[in-house]
C-alpha cells in the first residue's frame, strides 16, 4: 500500500515529458483520470456524479475541486446541478499549436492559426520600426510589458502570461509609424485574443519551463531593440517565430 501523506491522499505518482522528469500534483493526476473517462464517452454523457468521481480518483474535496477546475479550463467536461446532474463530458474544444503550447479556443481555430501564421510574418517589419523609432520612454514601455510576463511565470499562470505577452507585442506595434501596419498587426493580436479560453502544454515540453524560456527570448529581444543591435534583433525574431 503506498504511503500517506497528512492529507490522507497517496503520493502523486512522476511523469517524464521527453527527457524531463516532473512531479505531477494529485489534482493533475485526477484530472488525467477523469479526462480519460471523458474521451472514451460520448459528448453530453454522464460521467458520474462529483462525489461518485472524486472516491474513484481518491483524493480530498479541496483536490477534487482544483482538478475539476483545470478539466473545465481545457474544456473536457461541463457540470449540471440538481437531481441527475454531475459531470459531463463536454465537446471537444478546439485547438490551434502556439509553440510549445496549445490555445484552446471557443470556435474559428481556422482563424485563429491564420492570424498566428500573419502575425509571425509581420514581426520583422514592426522590429525593423522599432530598431528605427523607439524612443526611451517606449523601451521603458517594453520593459513594462516585460515586467507583467516575469510576474506571471514565477505566479506559473499561462493565461497570464499569453495575454501580457500580447500586450508587449501590441506595445511592439505603436512604435512603428505605419498606421497600416499598427492597425493590421493589433487587430490580428485582438482576434487571436477574443478567441483564446486558455493555454494548456501541448505533450512534447512542460509549460512553465516553455514559459520560462520565451520571457528569457522576449527580455533579449528588448535589450536588442535598446541597443539597436539590428542583427540580434532579427535573429531573436526568427527563433520566436511560434508557428513554423
Amino acid at each position: 500500500m503506498a504511503a500517506e501523506n497528512g492529507a490522507g491522499e497517496p503520493p502523486a505518482p512522476r511523469r517524464r515529458d521527453g527527457d524531463r522528469a516532473g512531479l505531477l500534483s494529485r489534482a493533475e493526476v485526477a484530472a488525467d483520470q477523469i479526462a480519460a473517462l471523458a474521451a472514451r464517452a460520448e459528448p453530453g454523457s454522464r460521467l458520474g456524479t462529483k462525489e461518485e468521481l472524486r472516491g474513484r480518483c481518491g483524493v480530498s474535496v479541496g483536490t477534487f475541486n482544483e482538478s475539476l477546475r483545470l478539466l473545465q479550463a481545457r474544456g473536457l467536461v461541463t457540470v449540471r446541478p440538481g437531481p441527475g446532474g454531475g459531470l459531463f463530458a463536454a465537446e471537444q474544444t478546439p485547438m490551434v499549436r502556439l509553440g510549445h503550447s496549445m490555445l484552446a479556443l471557443d470556435s474559428q481555430v481556422s482563424d485563429v492559426a491564420e492570424a498566428a501564421r500573419i502575425r509571425d510574418a509581420l514581426d520583422p517589419l514592426l522590429v525593423e520600426d522599432a530598431l528605427w523609432h523607439a524612443s526611451p520612454a517606449d523601451i521603458a514601455e517594453l520593459r513594462a510589458r516585460l515586467a507583467d510576463m516575469r510576474t506571471a511565470v514565477r505566479a506559473e499562470d499561462p493565461d497570464a502570461f499569453i495575454r501580457a505577452n500580447w500586450k508587449l507585442h501590441a506595445a511592439i506595434a505603436e512604435v512603428s509609424p505605419n498606421s497600416l501596419l499598427r492597425s493590421l498587426y493589433v487587430t490580428l493580436l485582438d482576434l487571436i485574443e477574443a478567441h483564446t479560453l486558455s493555454v494548456l502544454p501541448d505533450g512534447e515540453m512542460p509549460l512553465m519551463p516553455y514559459m520560462a524560456e520565451r520571457y528569457k527570448l522576449h527580455a533579449e529581444l528588448v535589450d536588442a531593440l535598446d541597443a539597436r543591435d539590428r542583427d540580434e534583433a532579427l535573429r531573436l525574431v526568427r527563433l520566436h517565430n511560434t508557428t513554423g
